[in-house]
């Protein structure tokens, strides 16, 4: 992967895979189905976590302890084109093991007879559409198409329609076909007629005709009752256990937005004009900060917000027109070409006297020229810009949906980290000029809860018209010195990995120059650690090498003429295929590095210098042994849990002078420890208050990481209420 996962990603991640690895050996023992749901809050990344599992299934990953699945095949699925390409797009982005040949979209030119292992497909309901060119004479309930008195089901010369190369690959024992359903919320409507005909997705998944339902399948949303409730109720295919991310710590990991602002008028009336005013006054506000903060951090990439213009779907181009013209008098230093459009009819649109070009959704984030997007409602669903940091809503009072389906696609933070200490650069802006201050309610109750429904996101606020406050300047320094001296802890991982950890840690200090030749140092401690458990363990050692270096087994022995049945066991020298088999599973306990790294260590050190091959094969047998020793793996990791904490204390001040980017990956490695560790507070810089005479909407504010200590950390809370124990600053 080529970036680096969130705790709660690696666990979805794994659980994920656990469900594939079962429903694939069940079906290829016993042809039974399964289907299981992934949901995560908007935001979370669900297409990274896509990428990590179709890595491991097609490449094997000695992290998730998983093989290679040889004759996995994926159908990625979804109603709308340009969601697939943007899906495509991100699992090309996140992974550096699936090319662009992998990740195939499907075209109406398509056709062979099975699809092929270790590829991901791309189709969407279009596709299999009954006009659609993959899938014309496959109707059940049609006949055919009739010429020169024949019946012939396959037009256009196609030798096999797509459903024909789905039940082909389904029925081909060496292949294992996956579906993986993204929006699975989507084509899970009941039928409400006798009548009505099951939606695509259900005829995908049950089986259509002479095509079986797809083995198993994979549904992703942010919300997927309905496609859990579907998956029930249908006959003939098992469910396995739902894997759900914690929202609380998807908003803790600084991927989203703290902060949602919404700007309504105090009195009834129209005011789009004098809104969109604000709304260009907030983009010009917010762009000179990401400047400022850009120059601040030297290695901080400078983020380029834009501002989303929400119309009807509908839209009178004029009024667009005038709005366009209200902002470029507000801001006259904004290029004319800044401006761009996400219509359906993917055309250069006229609004007034502008004129503005189609861009493609998921072309948006890259195209830093674009700062102002006039969109409707189409880029509601699987979008995301994090750098869409303002949005004016021309949408009327009743579509309450929609601006809150749009304004959850923008909660992304840009840097994909949370900006210490300023809560400006950590919110996002909705200016609704249709909107009341009661009628805006609901879209904040919506927004509180990510969008689904569910509980309050831990540490998300949305504030109606809030005031921003800046740091009293006649505050002493020492004040400021001894708030920042306070304690905060970071809460343990599940998952740590102290020998990963360690690993990690050494190549950031070497990077930043911090300790030279970091690596090396690190593995050289871990070797000495292992020489050290090789003393201690040694009998155990020795058994476990003699069982790396045999196979037994028996042997059964009939006697035909007797009657009798005898077993004798044998035992035989194992070749290099086994011994190698035992050394990587050796290499899932010390990790790969550290096993590659001590193997070369032991060949060099132990081994004949005139034959260094037989010298490593003794060196992975060693290693082999070594990782089936329970205790060597516990010593081992106590060892590297201790040198990565003293390491983190020694350059404790120096990682403290480098940029907020790289202070935020040494936090990541802090926060992968078992235990809790102690983390820098942060200098506030600008909070965001609701005003006084105003009620509060969704939850009282509190330490949003729920944790009895100081709130105001590394990873950006903002001191509004101070929390140390029971005592409140």
């Amino acid at each position: 992967m080529k970036f680096t996962l969130k705790d709660y990603q690696e666990e979805a991640v794994r659980e994920v895979l656990v469900n594939l690895k079962k429903a694939s050996r069940r079906w290829r023992e016993d042809g039974d189905k399964h289907a299981f749901s992934l949901t995560a809050t908007t935001g979370a990344g669900k297409t990274v976590m896509a990428a990590a599992v179709f890595e491991a299934l097609f490449h094997g990953d000695d992290n998730y302890d998983i093989e290679p699945d040889p004759g996995a095949v994926v159908i990625w699925f979804s109603d709308d084109p340009s969601l697939n390409q943007q899906s495509r797009y991100r699992l090309l982005e996140a992974s550096d093991r699936l090319s662009i040949s992998d990740l195939v979209v499907v075209q109406s030119t398509f056709q062979r007879e099975l699809l092929e292992p270790g590829k991901v497909y791309f189709l969407n309901t279009q596709k299999l559409s009954k006009s659609s060119l993959l899938v014309r004479g496959h109707d059940p309930d049609d006949e055919g198409i009739e010429k020169d008195g024949q019946i012939r089901l396959m037009p256009d010369s196609r030798s096999f329609t797509i459903w024909d190369t789905i039940q082909n690959t389904i029925d081909d024992p060496a292949l294992t076909l996956y579906l993986v359903l993204d929006e699975a919320h989507r084509g899970m409507r009941a039928a409400t007629g006798a009548g009505e005909k099951t939606t695509i997705v259900k005829r995908l998944i049950n089986g259509s005709g002479p095509v079986p339902g797809i083995p198993v399948v994979w549904g992703i949303s942010a919300t997927v009752e309905r496609f859990n409730a579907a998956m029930t109720d249908m006959t003939g295919r098992a469910t396995l256990p739902n894997v759900v991310v914690d929202s609380a710590k998807v908003q803790a990991s600084g991927l989203l937005k703290d902060t949602i602002i919404l700007d309504v008028p105090k009195e009834a009336g129209q005011f789009d004009t004098v809104l969109v005013r604000r709304g260009t006054d907030k983009l010009k506000e917010i762009s000179s900060a990401w400047e400022a903060y850009g120059q601040q951090q030297d290695d901080a990439g400078t983020v380029l917000p834009l501002m989303v213009l929400q119309v009807p779907n509908a839209p009178d181009h004029n009024d667009i027109g005038r709005a366009l013209d209200t902002i470029f008098t507000q801001w006259p230093d904004l290029l004319e070409d800044a401006v761009a459009h996400v219509f359906g009819e993917h055309s250069t649109q006229t609004f007034g006297r502008h004129t503005v070009p189609y861009i493609l959704p998921e072309r948006v984030q890259e195209s830093t020229w674009v700062r102002i997007l006039i969109a409707k409602d189409a880029i509601s669903t699987g979008w995301d810009c994090p750098r869409a940091e303002v949005m004016v809503s021309f949408r009327p009072a009743r579509d309450k949906t929609h601006i809150t389906q749009l304004l959850g696609r923008m909660v992304r933070t840009p840097l994909a980290r949370r900006i210490p200490g300023n809560e400006r650069l950590n919110s996002v802006d909705c200016l609704l000029p249709f909107f009341d201050e009661a009628s805006v309610k609901d879209v904040a109750k919506a927004l509180m809860s990510g969008g689904d429904g569910g509980d309050d996101l831990p540490g998300r606020r949305v504030l109606i018209n809030p005031v921003e406050l800046k740091p009293n300047p006649a505050i002493p320094e020492a004040v400021w010195d001894k708030l920042l001296s306070l304690p905060s802890q970071s809460l343990p991982k599940r998952h740590a990995r102290p020998v990963k950890r360690l690993t990690s840690l050494a190549h950031e200090l070497a990077v930043d120059g911090l300790l030279e030749s970091a690596g090396k140092a690190a593995h050289a401690e871990m070797h000495k650690v292992l020489d050290g458990a090789r003393a201690r363990y040694k009998a155990e050692i020795e058994t476990a090498r003699k069982s790396v270096l045999t196979v037994e087994g028996k042997s059964l022995k009939a006697d035909l003429k007797g009657g009798g049945m005898s077993f004798d066991d044998f035992l035989e020298e194992a070749d290099y295929a086994v011994i190698e088999d035992a050394y990587r599973r050796a290499g899932r306990a010390v990790t790969p590095d550290l096993a590659t790294t001590y193997s070369d260590y032991l060949a060099q050190s132990e081994g004949d210098a005139d034959d260094m091959e037989a010298a490593l094969i003794e060196a992975h047998v060693t290693v082999s042994a070594l990782g089936l020793v329970p205790g060597i793996r516990e010593m081992l990791e106590a060892e590297a849990e201790k040198l990565a904490n003293q390491w983190l204390t020694r350059f404790r001040i120096d990682i403290k002078n480098l940029s907020d980017e790289r202070q935020d990956v040494y936090r990541q490695i802090r926060e992968m420890s078992a235990n809790p560790m102690d983390v820098d507070l942060a200098r506030p810089m600008s909070w965001l208050q609701r005003r006084r005479s105003e009620k509060r909407t969704g939850q009282r504010p509190h330490c949003r990481h729920s944790r009895s200590t100081c709130c105001v950390t590394s990873t950006g809370c903002s001191p509004r209420t101070l929390i140390l124990g029971k005592a409140r600053l």
